[in-house]
């Protein structure tokens, strides 16, 4: 039975069992045939029941159909109904037994309750019925929209390169139905493969309704590039396509670590189920490539391939489309036009020549355009033409891996870069060899080709420097980002330079550049790069060259924020961390006082929470702690302050309860507390990570400490004045100062706390305005009256009873309430409470909602874990979907309530393993703008309490895609983005390095999203001008919770 005849059998069954209620309202007036009647219903709804159990069984593997999920949902949920409903109706009809006068009686006064419920069974059935119905109208519906609304993800086309006739030609291909599901397009290197590849897919046929995408492969994803080596080849595999499926959101971008590639794949089958996307793979070396992808079943994806090597133009069925010298000859000159600025009427006669000469392969064409831009003397033309043929004489013969046929046009390819060099200054040509050591497999970030640059000790500008480079297509600037590219025949004309470039900028230059540079390569550079680089900075550290180590420490820093990704700044901390590690005790024992400063610095972005562990062991056996101590003593500027701070700090929570007291006392927190200022938003950050490091170690000791220092009085300013992540801080660090009892009544009563912001106010009078140590008299006999009021129908008894609870849910934490509360059945009555969702309970679920707040924001854990247990988290997210104003309001604060309570990170637990957060995010498609705008107050919330994989999760589901799509609607969406990176700045989760790439990551998004949208130019400075003022603190003027 397949899942078509499985709802073809249940629509059947519904349908008898409307017949069977009109017999069950026909026999309502017999005493002795309803009841029969109803048992029929009941038989019925116990069939639907095996039916759909054994269809989801049989279907379990294909569960994961968004669609299919819902109509299993939608017959659960109408069993479940009809339970309700027939357990009703018999009771009703019990209690509507008797006879002549007294059953009349009984009617006359409460009417007939057994004819209320069969008519709501009908009214259930009937509406099912006409769902199905509805159900194929609306899908054709969607399909349509969805047909014409442009995708998320998108391929951008290249200036420059003209639309051909192929293009026209392989679109059709693509349109056709019975086409073959591979379009291979071939050529020889530079010809146009991927420009052209690109322009189809930058608008793909509409019968690609997810769009298209594009990964590229190139040389390094083969296995000739592996040296042979089948592991290697399917490690770089599995990366490339762990890539596509984060591209797809279908992975996190840290789940690719480890993974085999048969399981890879398998997440590759399952992520491309049901969908239509033309994927562009561009640059394939192997054969295996294409079969990976052409294996894979349900879907209606096609596959736009490029290709150099012959061995992938055997493809098994696949249309071959080959990019010939006619095609290219009529578009060379639209290409010579657009990169050489001239018009028509200006390009000298002898541009024909030219043409010719180059063979009208796109690629030189385009660098010889660039190389004169601008310049309509004919000498100079004819200059061009004689050099390039020198030149190609000349050219370095290119690597094995090119094709025999290719190596005449690749040499005329080389030729034109030696003219394009040949024109630059010397110092844009020395700068342009040493990239050699970089790998372009990925776009490069500007710093660290400025770091290179700056290794050379050039006098000109960096700036001045590339844009020549930019100019003479070397090098490809990405648009809107300071990231560069560079095409794969430029990357094979270095090839065979890469050995020079790494010694000219370690071992020619001098040993502080060396410093400046290593990292940089040891992050970016290729694989010959890397081991060189990894031994010079080891180098450093062995001879103990305090000037060089210093550079080198600071330039690290730079290279591991510079990371496109968190998984790439993973790796490079961890490769760092491994070599700093055991040198740090050593440094820090005979270093100068700034090399000191510097390892410290360094230690706080290059060490994590797990690190210290072994890091206090190796500096508590060096005496190094003392050292750090008596630098800290002796410098008063902000930077090393905080940083020593941080580093002590936190090796405090590792150490002997002798060292950490020593620690302790050599803190200074007149200046901690001076750096809590308004003003230096900057260090707010790093501040408050020692303080709550402290305060875990010290507890009351250090918490008196502060408080003689000033700390609490700071904390209190910036409630009333700092940025909305340092009033964050602020009242976390206040209410732990609460928890060990410290002494704030005075600073901090009732005329203080009025003044305050509503969340800080909220946050702190419970612990300022209770006297902790008087709890309530506990009245089980009182407890359990009120438990039961709660079970009766009257909605006045069921609120008053609520209330009653509140006293004891204000004390939900004391020992002897919690075992009273916990021991009761109280949470199961507050769950079905919360299910009760008929018009007339509006106001009873509301102040259910309020209770199960208070619980939650008391009493903390235990409740959080009971809330769970009974669904009541992932109920108030389906109240929060409702259409009541208020309930919506109540679900969404109790929900507020529950992340930031003690359980909170249960709560989000809960929500990776339920796949709640991707549900989350795609709330925000929904209709209903209420829904919408308190979702993203929830998502800001999640990502302020949250854990790495819950961001990394939100990321991956598009939920900043989203936001921008809000954006553009206005309103209340206004600076959706803005408020979501306010909460990353308050997460205590995740590290400062940490958190920059991901906002990086953010802002990259944003500009892809946004672009060509009338607020693109608006929205992308205010995220940048956001992400800017969160590296200091952060703004203060994201949007509020209401």
């Amino acid at each position: 039975m397949d899942v078509v005849q499985a709802l073809a059998s249940a629509t059947q069954l519904v349908s008898a069992m409307v017949s069977a209620v009109g017999a069950l309202e026909q026999a309502a007036a017999d005493a002795h045939e309803a009841p029969r009647r109803l048992q029929v219903l009941e038989n019925f709804v116990s069939d639907l029941e095996v039916l759909v159990q054994q269809a989801r069984q049989k279907h379990a593997h294909k569960m994961h159909g968004p669609q299919l999920e819902r109509q299993f949902q939608s017959l659960t949920g109408l069993m479940d109904q009809l339970h309700v409903n027939i357990t009703k109706a018999r009771r009703a009809l019990k209690k509507g037994k008797g006879k002549g006068l007294a059953r009349v009686v009984w009617s006359s006064v409460v009417g007939d309750p057994l004819m209320k419920y069969i008519q709501l069974i009908r009214d259930d059935l009937n509406w099912w019925l006409e769902l199905q119905k509805l159900t194929q109208s609306v899908s054709n519906v969607i399909a349509s929209t969805a047909k014409g609304t442009p995708s998320l993800v998108r391929v951008k086309s290249e200036n420059g390169y003209p639309v051909s006739e192929k293009c026209d030609y392989v679109r059709e291909i693509l349109e056709r139905d019975a086409g073959h599901r591979v379009v291979l397009i071939v050529g020889l290197s530079g010809i146009g493969k991927s420009c052209l590849a690109r322009q189809i897919a930058s608008a793909p046929p509409g019968n690609f309704v997810d769009g298209a995408i594009e990964l590229s492969f190139g040389r390094w994803c083969s296995r000739a590039a592996c040296n042979g080596s089948r592991s290697e080849f399917h490690r770089r595999l599995v990366r490339k396509i762990c890539k596509f499926l984060v591209q797809i959101g279908s992975m996190t971008v840290n789940e690719d670590i480890s993974k085999d590639l048969e399981d890879v794949c398998c997440l590759l089958q399952t992520a491309l189920v049901g969908r239509s996307m033309l994927i562009l793979l561009d640059d394939v070396w192997e054969q295996d490539i294409v079969d990976r992808f052409t294996r894979l079943y349900d879907n209606d994806c096609r596959y736009l391939v490029t290709a150099r090597d012959e061995a992938v133009y055997e493809i098994a069925e696949a249309e071959k489309v080959e990019i010939s010298k006619e095609d290219i000859k009529k578009i060379s000159k639209g290409i010579l036009l657009y990169h050489s600025l001239l018009s028509v009427e200006e390009l000298p006669h002898v541009a024909d020549v030219l043409l010719d000469r180059c063979g009208h392969h796109p690629l030189t064409v385009a660098v010889l355009g660039k190389a004169l831009r601008k310049e309509t003397k004919v000498d100079k033309w004819e200059k061009a033409i004689s050099n390039l043929s020198t030149y190609a004489t000349c050219a370095p013969g290119p690597v094995s891996y090119v094709n025999e046929k290719e190596v005449e046009t690749t040499l005329t390819i080389f030729g034109s870069f030696e003219f394009s060099l040949e024109a630059m200054p010397e110092n844009s040509r020395r700068f342009f060899m040493v990239l050699a050591a970089i790998s372009w497999e990925e776009p490069i970030p500007e710093a660290c080709l400025e770091s290179i640059w700056s290794a050379l000790v050039q006098d000109s500008l960096f700036p001045i420097v590339v844009s020549k480079l930019v100019e003479g297509s070397l090098i490809i600037k990405l648009e809107d980002q300071s990231m560069y590219h560079m095409h794969d025949m430029v990357s094979l004309y270095l090839e065979n330079k890469q050995n020079d470039a790494v010694h000219t900028l370690l071992t020619d230059s001098f040993p502080e550049y060396a410093a400046l540079v290593a990292p940089w390569l040891f992050i970016f550079g290729k694989d010959s790069a890397k081991v060189p680089a990894e031994q010079k900075i080891r180098s450093f550290f062995s001879l103990l060259e305090f000037m060089e180590i210093e550079i080198l420490l600071a330039s690290t820093t730079q290279a591991l924020m510079a990371c496109k990704s968190i998984s790439e700044f993973e790796s490079g901390r961890l490769g760092f961390s491994k070599m700093l590690g055991p040198r740090i005790a050593e440094l820090i024992s005979v270093g100068s006082a700034t090399l000191i400063v510097a390892v410290a610095k360094a230690i706080t972005v290059v060490f994590f929470q797990g690190d210290y562990a072994n890091l206090s062991q190796s500096l508590e056996t060096a005496g190094s702690v003392d050292k750090l101590i008596c630098v800290l003593s002796g410098h008063e500027d902000s930077s090393t302050v905080a940083n020593v701070s941080a580093v002590l700090a936190k090796v405090s929570e590792h150490v002997s309860a002798t060292i950490a007291d020593e620690i302790l006392a050599s803190i200074p927190m007149d200046r901690m507390a001076e750096l809590l200022s308004p003003e230096n938003e900057e260090w707010h950050e790093i501040v408050f990570t020692t303080l709550a490091s402290l305060i875990k170690v010290g507890k009351l000791k250090a918490v008196e400490s502060m408080i003689e220092a000033g700390i609490d009085k700071k904390l209190l300013i910036l409630l009333g004045r700092g940025s909305e992540i340092s009033q964050h801080h602020a009242i976390i660090t206040l209410k732990t100062f609460c928890e060990l009892g410290a002494p704030l009544q005075e600073c901090m009563g009732p005329g203080l706390l009025i003044h305050l912001p509503w969340q800080a106010r909220l946050s702190l009078e419970r612990f300022v305005l209770t006297n902790q140590n008087v709890v309530p008299s506990l009245k089980p006999q009182y407890f359990e009256v009120l438990l039961h009021r709660i079970l009766q129908s009257d909605s006045k008894e069921i609120i008053e009873a609520i209330q009653g609870l509140l006293p004891l849910a204000e004390r939900a934490n004391d020992p002897r309430v919690q075992g009273l509360l916990l021991g009761s059945n109280l949470s199961d009555r507050l769950s079905c409470l919360l299910e009760c969702r008929e018009v007339g309970n509006n106001q009873v679920r509301s102040q259910t909602a309020f209770l199960v707040m208070k619980l939650a924001c008391t009493g903390g854990e235990p409740y959080v874990r009971r809330f769970l247990e009974l669904n009541i988290v992932h109920e108030l997210i389906a109240m929060m979907q409702c259409t009541t104003d208020e309930l919506q309001d109540s679900a969404y604060h109790a929900l507020n309530q529950i992340v930031y309570a003690k359980g909170g990170t249960l709560v989000l637990q809960r929500f990776l393993q339920l796949g709640t957060i991707e549900k989350l995010v795609n709330l925000l498609d929904r209709k209903c703008v209420k829904t919408k705008d308190l979702v993203v107050q929830l998502l800001v919330d999640i990502a302020a309490v949250g854990t790495k994989p819950c961001i990394e999760r939100m990321l991956t589901s598009q939920v900043i895609e989203k936001l921008v799509a809000l954006e553009k609607i206005g309103g209340c969406f206004s600076g959706a983005v803005s408020r979501y990176i306010h909460g990353l700045n308050m997460c205590k989760n995740i590290q400062s390095a940490e958190r920059a790439v991901m906002k990086q990551h953010i802002l990259r998004k944003v500009r892809s999203a946004a672009r060509g949208d009338n607020l693109e130019a608006s929205l992308v400075a205010s995220v940048e001008a956001c992400i800017s003022e969160g590296t200091k603190g952060a703004s203060s003027s994201g949007r509020r919770n209401k």
